[in-house]
C-alpha cells in the first residue's frame, strides 16, 4: 500500500509539474494588439450612388479592351525579376516558419575530441553524444510562432506588392507607348498641313495678295510642328525601354515599334467602390504582418528575462589512444538531468530589451495606422481624379465632334469656291490639335484608372492565401 501510494503520489506531481509547465508555456504570451483603424464608411470623391459592395481587383485592366496589354500583363508575371525576387524570398520564409518550433524540440549532437593530459604522459579519443530539450515557456512557444509567421507575411505581402507594381507600370506604359504613337501621328498630320500652309501663303504673297510677314509666321509655325514631334519620339524611347526592362528582357519587341489603337475606357464607369481595401493593399499587408512580428520578438524578449528550464542528457567514452606506460584504457561516462539556466545579473540588458521591443511593438501599430489612412488618401485622390478626367474626356469628344462639322463646312465651301484651301488647312489643323488634346483626356483617364486600382492592390489574387493574424495568433490565452 506504501509503495501505491508513493507511485500515486509521484503521478500527481508530474501532472501537476506538466499543467504548470503547459500554464507557463501557453498563457504567458502577451495579446495582439487590436488593428481597427478609423476608415471612412463611404468613399468622399466616389461619384454618386456608388454602392459599397466589393469588387474584382483581378482583372481590372481588361476594361481597357486591349488584348496586347492583356497578353504583356502575363508575359510580365512570368518574367519579371522582381516578382521572381520576392517570390524566392516568401519561400524562404516560408521554408523557415515550417521550422518555427524546431529551437524547442529536443536536439542530440555528436562529437569527437582528442584530449591532452596536462602531465603529457597521456593522451585521450573522446566520443561523446549530448541531448538537450529546452521547454519552450512564458510564451516563448507562441511568440516564435508569432515572429516567423510574421516575417512569411511579410514576404508574401511583398510579394503581391511586386505583382501590384508591377501590373499598374506595364499599364501605365502601354497607355503612354500607344498614347504617344497617337500623338506622333496627330502632330505629323499638323506638321503636313503647316506645309500645304506655306506653300499656299508664298503663292498667295507672289500674287501679292498676302504681306511677307504672313509667309514668315508659317515657316515659324511649320518649325515649331516639326519640334513638337520630337516629345511624343522620346516618350516612345523611354517606354519601349521601360516595357522592355518590365518583361525581364534586354531589347523591346520589335512588334511594339507598329502603332496601333490607343487603350481607353470608353463607357466605363466605376459602378463600385470596393470596401475589402484593407485586405488587398499590399503595403497594408505588410504593416500587419510588421505587428505580428514585433508582437512575436516582444514575447521572445519577454520569455529571455525568466529562467531557462530544460532536460538534458548526455554520454561520453574515451580511450587512452597514446600512453607513456603504454596502457590503453577506455571508459563510458553518463548523464541525464534538469538544465536551469536563471539569469541572475546582467546590469538590465534583457529587461531593457523587452522593454524596446515593446515600443518596437507600439510603433509597428502606429505604421500600419499610418499606412492605412496613406491607402485611404490615395484611393480618394485617384477615385476623384478619375472622375474628373471622364468629364474632361467627355468634353474633348464633344469639342472634337464640333470641330470635325466645322472642317466638313470649310471642306465644302471650298469645292463652291465660297472658301479658300487656306481656309481648310487651318480648321485641318485646329481640328487636329483638339484630337491631340483627346488623346491626352483619354490617357488621362486611363492613367487614373491605373492609379485607383493600384491604391486598392488590384492585381492577380495570390494563392494560396497567406495565414491571417488571427490563424498565426492561435492558441493565446
Amino acid at each position: 500500500m506504501e509503495a501505491v501510494s508513493r507511485r500515486d503520489r509521484s503521478l500527481l506531481a508530474s501532472g501537476l509539474l506538466a499543467c504548470g509547465l503547459a500554464l507557463l508555456a501557453g498563457c504567458s504570451v502577451a495579446p495582439l494588439p487590436e488593428l481597427k483603424p478609423p476608415v471612412p464608411e463611404t468613399w468622399r470623391n466616389a461619384p454618386t450612388g456608388v454602392a459599397p459592395p466589393s469588387a474584382d481587383l483581378r482583372g481590372w485592366w481588361q476594361a481597357l479592351g486591349d488584348p496586347e496589354l492583356d497578353a504583356l500583363i502575363d508575359r510580365a508575371l512570368q518574367n519579371n525579376l522582381n516578382v521572381a525576387e520576392a517570390a524566392e524570398r516568401l519561400r524562404a520564409a516560408r521554408t523557415q516558419n515550417h521550422h518555427a518550433y524546431d529551437p524547442y524540440l529536443p536536439n542530440v549532437h555528436g562529437r569527437t575530441n582528442d584530449v591532452i593530459d596536462p602531465d603529457a604522459t597521456a593522451s585521450y579519443f573522446v566520443v561523446g553524444f549530448d541531448a538537450l530539450w529546452e521547454l519552450p515557456l512564458f510564451g516563448a512557444w507562441q511568440s516564435s510562432k508569432r515572429a516567423a509567421q510574421g516575417q512569411e507575411n511579410g514576404a508574401a505581402a511583398a510579394l503581391r506588392g511586386a505583382q501590384v507594381s508591377l501590373v499598374a507600370e506595364v499599364s501605365r506604359r502601354w497607355i503612354e507607348l500607344r498614347s504617344a504613337q497617337e500623338q506622333a501621328r496627330l502632330l505629323t498630320a499638323i506638321r503636313d498641313a503647316q506645309q500645304e500652309k506655306l506653300r499656299l501663303v508664298q503663292v498667295r504673297e507672289q500674287l501679292k495678295l498676302a504681306p511677307p510677314v504672313e509667309v514668315a509666321k508659317s515657316q515659324a509655325e511649320l518649325a515649331r510642328a516639326e519640334a513638337a514631334l520630337t516629345e511624343p519620339q522620346q516618350a516612345i524611347n523611354a517606354c519601349l525601354q521601360q516595357l522592355a526592362v518590365l518583361m525581364g528582357q534586354p531589347e523591346p519587341d520589335p512588334a511594339w515599334l507598329t502603332p496601333g489603337p490607343q487603350p481607353q475606357l470608353g463607357e466605363w464607369q466605376l459602378t463600385t467602390a470596393p470596401a475589402d481595401m484593407l485586405r488587398a493593399r499590399p503595403e497594408i499587408a505588410s504593416a500587419e504582418a510588421d505587428v505580428l512580428r514585433a508582437a512575436g520578438e516582444l514575447g521572445l524578449s519577454r520569455a529571455d528575462i525568466y529562467p531557462h528550464i530544460g532536460l538534458g542528457a548526455s554520454l561520453q567514452w574515451s580511450t587512452n589512444i597514446l600512453s607513456n606506460y603504454r596502457v590503453h584504457t577506455g571508459e563510458a561516462i553518463s548523464s541525464v538531468g534538469p538544465i536551469i539556466d536563471v539569469p541572475l545579473f546582467d546590469w538590465g540588458q534583457r529587461v531593457a530589451a523587452a522593454h524596446a521591443k515593446d515600443h518596437e511593438l507600439k510603433a509597428a501599430v502606429f505604421a500600419y495606422r499610418q499606412a492605412v489612412l496613406q491607402g485611404v488618401a490615395e484611393a480618394e485622390t485617384a477615385m476623384g481624379d478619375l472622375e474628373q478626367s471622364r468629364l474632361r474626356e467627355d468634353a474633348m469628344q464633344r469639342a472634337t465632334e464640333a470641330l470635325d462639322s466645322s472642317t466638313a463646312a470649310l471642306r465644302k465651301r471650298a469645292e463652291l469656291t465660297l472658301g479658300s484651301n487656306l481656309d481648310v488647312q487651318e480648321g485641318l489643323i485646329e481640328n487636329q490639335r483638339a484630337q491631340l488634346e483627346r488623346v491626352s483626356a483619354i490617357a488621362a483617364r486611363d492613367l487614373a484608372y491605373v492609379s485607383l486600382y493600384k491604391a486598392l492592390g488590384g492585381a492577380p489574387m495570390p494563392t494560396p492565401p497567406a495565414p491571417t493574424t488571427a490563424q498565426a495568433a492561435g492558441g493565446a490565452d
